[in-house]
């Protein structure tokens, strides 16, 4: 297993080598960003005080240097976690989105949680009840989840939320606990306005999720080796639970191994309607202004995120199915 997982991290390197290229080349493309400003500004001001920051600047960045030194230099100091100033908030893009990343990674792990908790279950009565009463319910009801925009459903879910149960929806606390210390009423307030992220959030990925393992779980039933545990004498159930489900699983594995920087990239506009304090409004800003090393370093924690996913994502398929061996 650690001679798997090593392997795996090491092709994880060239990957993220190729997307950072892509990455600074893309975000060094359009011109006019805002260090390009702020340096016009700073020459503008004149005096010691403006050169003496614009040779900070130079020195930083390698601004003054060639474009391969300056993509060198900004991942130098990417891996010793300096991810660059963003010149719109005029902070340390480190701390900026340290204290989004909590939160996103809550709101990404409790959409997860909530969409296999419901879909699987969901996708293997469908499938044990084809083309019955139950089965097209379900499909109906799917089909309603992935055609509805998650930006829409935001805005029904705190209409209901505000007018039948007189919570207060938007943002993750309540207005009294925004900057009040923690306490077990600050966290239960917490855990109630994530409800509505999660629901909106999990709502299409958990309507997908569960036709594609009703899919998925109808071809295995067909499979031989089906037809062969009934016929020695094996409860449905166990024929169902251990041996079909236990294959059809497999590619929704993978499919999760991919859903972190999806979630994290797909809840921009919820997030904005909800005004929730999480990395995709921040990558929008920073993508609208030319932010360029807020909107990198986003980026690249994004790939991240997603080289991680799969990376978890081929442990459990090894975990799951004995026929896919440490190769």
């Amino acid at each position: 297993m650690l001679s798997f997982i090593a392997k795996r991290i090491m092709m994880m390197i060239p990957v993220l080598i190729i997307i950072s290229i892509i990455s600074f080349v893309i975000i060094n493309l359009p011109p006019g960003d805002y260090l390009t400003m702020k340096i016009i500004e700073l020459q503008n001001q004149g005096g010691g005080s403006a050169r003496h920051a614009i040779e900070q600047l130079e020195k930083r960045y390698g601004l003054d240097r060639p474009l391969y030194v300056q993509y060198l230099t900004l991942i130098t100091n990417f891996v010793k976690g300096d991810f660059g100033q963003s010149f719109e908030y005029d902070r340390e893009v480190r701390e900026l989105i340290g204290q989004r990343f909590a939160y996103t990674v809550l709101i990404s792990v409790g959409t997860l949680l909530f969409t296999w908790l419901i879909a699987l279950p969901l996708g293997i009565i469908a499938a044990t009840h084809q083309y019955s009463i139950i089965d097209q319910f379900l499909s109906f009801i799917g089909f309603i989840g992935m055609a509805t925009p998650p930006f829409l459903l935001a805005l029904v879910c705190m209409y209901v939320f505000v007018t039948k149960f007189g919570w207060s929806v938007g943002g993750l606390f309540s207005p009294e606990f925004v900057n009040a210390p923690w306490s077990w009423a600050r966290l239960i307030d917490l855990l109630k306005h994530l409800l509505v992220p999660i629901i909106v959030l999990g709502m299409s990925g958990t309507a997908g999720l569960m036709r594609i393992m009703r899919g998925n779980l109808l071809d295995q039933l067909g499979q031989q080796y089906v037809t062969t545990a009934r016929s020695k004498g094996l409860k449905e159930q166990i024929v169902i639970y251990r041996h079909a489900v236990r294959v059809a699983i497999n590619p929704l594995i993978t499919i999760a191994g991919m859903s972190l920087p999806q979630i994290i990239s797909g809840e921009t506009i919820t997030s904005v309607v909800l005004n929730l304090p999480t990395i995709g409004p921040l990558f929008l800003r920073a993508l609208i202004v030319q932010d360029m090393y807020l909107a990198g370093s986003i980026l690249m924690l994004m790939s991240v995120l997603l080289l991680i996913g799969n990376l978890l994502a081929d442990i459990a398929l090894v975990v799951a199915d004995p026929r896919i061996r440490y190769n």
